[in-house]
Parts: C-alpha cells; structure tokens; sequence
C-alpha cells in the first residue's frame, strides 16, 4: 500500500513543481520508483509505469502545452521501468544502508548520464556534436541532477528510515520490558 501511494505522491510532485524554475526535478519520482521496485512484485511494476506514463502525456499536452511524441519519451519510459528493477535488485532481499544509499545515487546518476546523452545526441536545444557541446549539456543538466539527488534522498530516507527506525525502537522496547522482569 505504500509504495502506491509514494507512486501517486511521485505523480502529484511533478505537477507541484512544473514550471517552478528553482525545483526543476525536485520531484518523489525516482524515490517512489526504486521503492516500489523494492516492496513489490515484478508483475504489478506495470501499473506505476503506466501511470508516468499518462502523467508524461498530460504534463506535455496540458501543463506545457506542447505537441505530444511518444517517440521521445522512450528514455524516460525506460528509465522507469530500470529504476524499478534496481529497486528490486538492491533492496528487495535485504534492505541496508549501504543498498540504500547506493540507490539513492545509481538512480538519479543514471537518468542524468543517458537522458543528458540522449538531449546531446538529438541535437534538443542546439547542443553542437562535440565533446564541448557534450560537456554544455552535462553542466545543463547539473541542477535537475541535484534536485533529483535530494529528493530522492528524501523519500528513500523516509520510506526506507521510519520503519527501521520502528522496528529499532521496538526492539529496544522489549529488550528493556524483559530486562525489567
């Protein structure tokens, strides 16, 4: 049941910050997606993904009013779908910090390398095929890296923290309730 809600909570973060310039990408997607990766089947990964997906196409039509191409939404529509599946692949068995705080950096790390490529190689936004051009994009894309970075510190934090954090307090508990006896 959480990790659905952090998926509506990752929908309802892009909507929060579109068109806000200082909060470019500082959304619970990528939080809510290696979470759900890590607390559900592989079978039920196909809701979330369609769900961005629909999200994709009404945050392009409605909220920027642009023209709609599937086509160009193929990294991003990857990219959930991966980060999923890192989310199963580091967190699913055992839960540690270490696992967490590694996919808290792969995921965000690696949406930044492919999709900023993926800008550079297309030609979007005049970028020249060159390794200078490359390097403009990059240092572009370093506050959506950033933001990206922090929020999903953020939601892994909390999600992956607070019941740990519980469970450590409950032991803590009993071991001082049988202690007393």
């Amino acid at each position: 049941m959480v990790a659905y809600l952090l998926v509506l909570l990752g929908v309802f973060s892009r909507y929060l910050v579109a068109g806000h310039l200082p909060l470019l990408n500082f959304t619970a997607v990528t939080g809510s997606l290696i979470y759900f990766g890590a607390r559900r089947s592989w079978r039920e990964m196909l809701a979330p993904l369609a769900v961005f997906m629909i999200s994709d196409y009404c945050l392009t039509t409605y909220t920027y009013h642009s023209a709609f191409h599937w086509q160009s939404y193929g990294i991003t529509w990857t990219w959930y779908a991966a980060v999923m599946v890192l989310g199963a692949i580091l967190l699913r068995e055992k839960t540690t910090l270490t696992r967490g705080i590694a996919a808290t950096l792969i995921g965000p790390t690696g949406f930044f390398l492919v999709s900023n490529f993926s800008v550079w190689v297309s030609g979007f936004n005049g970028y020249p095929p060159t390794m200078a051009g490359l390097g403009a994009c990059y240092i572009a894309g370093l506050p959506f890296y950033r933001n990206d970075l922090a929020a999903t510190a953020i939601v892994l934090g909390v999600a992956l923290g607070l019941p740990a954090l519980m469970r450590r307090m409950n032991e803590n508990r009993l071991q001082a309730a049988l202690i007393n006896k």
